[in-house]
């Protein structure tokens, strides 16, 4: 096929099937952090051969950013569809969902920052990106009295951020995240006069 010959669109569809196959085994492979994953160990899982995932992601380093923006995109959609009866419990099921990505996703930001700086811009625009999804969340809680007005959505993530960083099974961090998440409320002591 000529070079400036455009590719037709079963290839370009083929194309990025191989991508998404290639997202979903390294997705998988990663989801163990003491597993030891190699390029070829993703390529197999995949069922695409070697120039395949090159072809899709140069490096180890592309696909980590792959990995991490996908996840990024996720959490950002679930603050725009996430269910709840009340503001306030909107905000608390997308917290929990953003503990739930950052606990099963931090190996791979951690590796990625084997590749790159965290003063990369992917951090800090992905980062500006995940603010702006849960900023008008924790407004309306906020406007709404269940959610302390005290804090800002930084120090809550940052505060979950934390917690994720605890070693231990879900069964361990559970009950400290919700202890965090149960601060959140605002207090109903009356305040002396």
């Amino acid at each position: 096929m000529p070079p400036n010959q455009p590719t037709s669109p079963t290839r370009r569809a083929d194309a990025e099937r191989n991508r998404d196959k290639i997202l979903a085994a390294a997705r998988t492979a990663f989801a163990d952090p003491d597993a030891e994953i190699s390029m070829a160990e993703i390529s197999r899982r995949a069922g695409v051969g070697m120039a395949t995932l090159y072809r899709n992601f140069p490096g180890r380093r592309e696909l980590l950013e792959a990995l991490y923006i996908d996840e990024v995109d996720a959490i950002c959609e679930a603050a725009a569809t996430v269910d709840g009866a009340t503001p306030g419990a909107v905000l608390m099921a997308w917290l929990h969902r953003f503990f739930a990505f950052f606990t099963s996703k931090r190996h791979i930001a951690s590796e990625l920052l084997t590749h790159v700086d965290s003063s990369n811009p992917l951090f800090n625009e992905n980062r500006a990106r995940v603010l702006a999804a849960g900023r008008p969340l924790v407004v309306a809680a906020q406007r709404s009295g269940e959610v302390r007005d005290d804090l800002a959505l930084e120090q809550v993530l940052d505060m979950i951020i934390a917690i994720a960083s605890i070693h231990g099974a879900p069964s361990y961090l559970e009950p400290i995240l919700q202890s965090a998440l149960d601060g959140l409320r605002p207090s109903t002591d009356a305040k002396p006069t």
